[in-house]
Order: structure tokens, then C-alpha cells, then sequence
């Protein structure tokens, strides 16, 4: 796993005009995948452990892998094409009759969130990690201008 996929964290979850950008990556390169505000807001929720009333469709699936004994191994986005990225949920599952690793398709959206409420890994297929676009910098512009207009929301005095 090492060579042909690189570990990843979120770095940053930013509303867009059409959903919202989840930036990942590691130390040497972030790049960008945009999902819809729904799965955007679970990615933050999750995120700033926010608890919820009720279970959300992602809370579903974990009470899901639960209750079948079922643990997430990793997630791995493991293709990009024309702007679509593609991912792997992998799933150990054992119990009286054997072990089994279980691997399904996914939205890497939803992948995410699973992974992030699991505290379980996301790689990146090292082929993926090397295509995209580094948006290092625009992710740290994004932060500047934000904290720059959290500091001016401070100064107005209504």
C-alpha cells in the first residue's frame, strides 16, 4: 500500500457556489474534490464532532457496519477521470466462519465521511495523487482572506 497509495487528511471543507470543496492532501501536495452541501456539511459535522439528533444517512451506515461486525479498513480514491473521482471502501469482516475483506464502490464524498467518523484512513491511489493539481496555495489564500474577514466581521460595531 505504501508505494501505489499516499495517506491523506482533510485539510478544509469550503461552501461553493454549487456544493462545497474538500480539500485533501498531505504535507506535499492538497488538491480539491468538490461534493454536494449535503455531504460537504457531514464532512464538517463530522469534522467539528457536532452531535445530531437524529442519525444521518452516513451515522446509518455505521450503526450498519456495527452491527454486522464489520470494521473499515481504509478508504482509497483510487481513480479520477474528466473531473469524476472514484473510490474503495474496504471492509474486514470476520467471525466463525472466517475472514473476509470486502471491497465496494463508492462516492469518495461519502467515503469520506464514513472514513472521518470510523477514524479511519483515506489514501489516495499514488496515480490520482500525482495527476491532480496541487491547490496548496489557493487552499492557504482561502484561509488568509477568511480570517481577514472574520477580523473585519470583529471591528463592526452592529
Amino acid at each position: 500500500m505504501q508505494n501505489d497509495a499516499v495517506l491523506v487528511t482533510i485539510k478544509g471543507v469550503m461552501p461553493t457556489a454549487n456544493g462545497c470543496a474538500v480539500f485533501l492532501g498531505n504535507d506535499d501536495k492538497t488538491f480539491v474534490i468538490y461534493v454536494d452541501h449535503s455531504v460537504g456539511n457531514a464532512i464538517q459535522m463530522t469534522l467539528d464532532g457536532v452531535k445530531k439528533e437524529r442519525p444521518l444517512t452516513h451515522d446509518l451506515i455505521g450503526a450498519l457496519l456495527l452491527g454486522l461486525d464489520a470494521q473499515l479498513e481504509r478508504v482509497v480514491i483510487n481513480d479520477a477521470r474528466e473531473g469524476t473521482f472514484f473510490a474503495r471502501i474496504l471492509l474486514r469482516m470476520e467471525n466463525e466462519l472466517g475472514k473476509k475483506i470486502v471491497e465496494l464502490d463508492a462516492r469518495p464524498s461519502d467515503s469520506i465521511v464514513i472514513a472521518l467518523q470510523q477514524k479511519r484512513p483515506i489514501y489516495v491511489a499514488r496515480v490520482v495523487f500525482d495527476a491532480v493539481e496541487d491547490m496548496t496555495e489557493i487552499l492557504e489564500r482561502v484561509r488568509k482572506q477568511q480570517a481577514a474577514d472574520s477580523d473585519e466581521e470583529k471591528d463592526t460595531p452592529f
